[in-house]
């Protein structure tokens, strides 16, 4: 594990989604948590667990990609704009995965034609004005991310950013879908709540995920673990 401390959201991070194949899809996905994994309140109140620096990143990444994920439920809940408006740069694409057609028109990243917007879907709902649609059948009620991923790259969207919820970035990673995970930990502690990642149980120790693993302290005391996915760590004792 490498340790950098830096006042602010550096650029490695972004070098590395920036020189990533072109002839393949690369997908980062981006989870913000407290000390003890949260990501909410029993409540489900989230703002802010994490800090300005890293919002500042997370609209950095945006900026970085052509595509951002994000499932029908965090658009429900948190009506997101998903704009890069803290940073310069261009808007993604706006990807929602809404497998039943929930997606609201009155939602602001619905709303807005300042990027593009595609829904999935597991059948042919309501056409939403500007909004795309592409269909893809559901399996046990969910739609395959290897699916997603690859129906994004056949119409250009190559960088892609999985974005939320906890649930839909847990699908993408327990499928070997993402190639690297920014997680972002605020120094705080909730005790209880919404837990972040929920990935299928393992029967030990050696079945866990080791990803090589590169920390950035923030100016805030907001840390990012950039992992690796498709690399294992050797610090294994």
């Amino acid at each position: 594990m490498t340790i950098r401390s830096v006042p602010s959201p550096i650029q490695d991070p972004f070098e590395l989604i920036d020189t990533a194949p072109e002839d393949k899809p690369f997908v980062v996905a981006q989870l913000g948590q407290s000390l003890d994994g949260r990501i909410a309140t029993p409540t489900g109140a989230s703002r802010y667990i994490n800090g300005t620096c890293a919002l500042d990143h997370l609209h950095r990444l945006r900026a970085h990609v052509d595509a951002v994920v994000v499932g029908v439920g965090t658009v429900i809940a948190d009506n997101p704009m998903l704009t890069v408006r803290r940073v310069p740069g261009r808007n993604p694409a706006r990807v929602f995965i809404d497998p039943r057609g929930r997606l609201p028109e009155t939602a602001q990243c619905v709303r807005s034609a300042c990027a593009r917007r595609i829904a999935i879907r597991a059948n042919v709902s309501v056409t939403l004005p500007g909004v795309e649609e592409i269909i893809i059948e559901a399996r046990d009620g969910t739609i395959s991310p290897h699916e997603i991923i690859q129906k994004l790259h056949e119409r250009g969207l190559r960088k892609i950013l999985v974005e939320g919820g906890a649930r839909t970035i847990s699908t993408f990673i327990a499928a070997g879908c993402v190639d690297r995970l920014h997680m972002l930990v605020a120094p705080m502690i909730i005790g209880s709540g919404m837990a972040g990642l929920s990935l299928p149980p393992i029967d030990g120790l050696d079945g866990a995920l080791r990803p090589m693993t590169h920390v950035h302290v923030f100016a805030d005391g907001d840390t990012l673990f950039d992992c690796d996915l498709r690399s294992t760590s050797t610090a294994v004792p």
